[in-house]
């Protein structure tokens, strides 16, 4: 049964802007060179305007630490988490398993 995974960076206030650079110029290009397991990636509009979620999804439990300890192990994405670490207040991760009715990414 697959997992997602649902990270929630909480932003430094007034930082997302750098965020959203790094994301594009470093994170994102480190990332797309691993299996594609990311969902999608989202910011906050309305309430939590400092928050850049993702949600990835995996075959199961195993899958997903495989997958984890492969890019902590990519130089390209330390260099960019070593980055963007003093832009981020907080980071809450999920783990969730499909509602057995509706739709399902």
């Amino acid at each position: 049964m697959a997992i997602y995974e649902l990270r929630t960076y909480q932003v430094i206030v007034g930082k997302m802007g750098e965020v959203v650079d790094l994301y594009k110029k470093e994170g994102w290009p480190a990332i797309e060179r691993h299996p594609k397991k990311l969902v999608a990636y989202f910011t906050g509009d309305v309430g939590a305007i400092n928050e850049l979620i993702h949600i990835w999804k995996f075959e199961d439990d195993a899958d997903r630490r495989a997958f984890w300890a492969k890019v902590f192990t990519d130089a390209d994405f330390m260099a960019f988490a070593g980055k963007l670490r003093p832009l981020l207040q907080s980071q809450e991760n999920k783990l969730m398993l499909s509602a057995p009715w509706g739709p399902a990414p």
